[in-house]
């Protein structure tokens, strides 16, 4: 994974239960019990697509043609999943965390899109605002901002009020990023 580009290294790392689970599946069936819990919500949250492919790969389909009709972050995790399946030693670590830094420009991808009516990018928003709401700290802060953005809210004061350094950084980024976006 050393020599995947660090937006590569961060979907993997996201989605990194994800993609052990499938290969276990895979190779076990009826082994992980609440893979067919996280593929329905998966559905519920718009990953159609990329749960449509799993599913292939659950019925045994290695090909590469299977990763055709994805967006880039689902090719990402598909294509770890089929590496996988060859080669277990090429699986994310499961232990490794995500680089919040990161996360500023597909966060600020999903801002831009609900600020032009996107519902599929407010419905994944809403729930990764959950998610972080319940790890607590700066993502639970970080929770707390999405509507003030959403809302064109972009003062660092007020939106990094309370936060680590760390959390300041990944505000500051989010908001560069919201910049870029929307001047084009």
């Amino acid at each position: 994974m050393a020599t995947m580009p660090e937006k590569d290294q961060q979907i993997l790392q996201s989605h990194a239960g994800l993609i052990h689970r499938v290969v276990i599946a895979c190779q076990n069936p009826g082994v992980v019990p609440d893979l067919e819990g996280i593929l329905d919500t998966a559905v519920a949250n718009g990953w159609t697509d990329l749960v449509r492919a799993i599913r292939e790969v659950l019925k045994g389909r290695r090909d590469a043609a299977v990763l055709r009709p994805l967006d880039e972050e689902d090719q990402v995790i598909v294509a770890a999943i089929l590496r996988g399946l060859q080669d277990p030693s090429t699986l994310p670590d499961l232990g490794a965390k995500p680089d919040p830094a990161l996360a500023a420009p597909a966060l600020a991808a999903m801002i831009h899109a609900v600020r032009r009516g996107d519902a599929q990018a407010m419905q994944m928003l809403a729930t990764m605002a959950e998610t972080m709401l319940h790890s607590g700290g700066d993502m639970a802060r970080l929770s707390g901002i999405m509507h003030p953005l959403i809302s064109g809210e972009r003062e660092p004061e007020k939106l990094t009020r309370g936060m680590s350094a760390q959390g300041e950084a990944l505000v500051l980024a989010l908001l560069a990023e919201l910049s870029k976006l929307e001047t084009h």
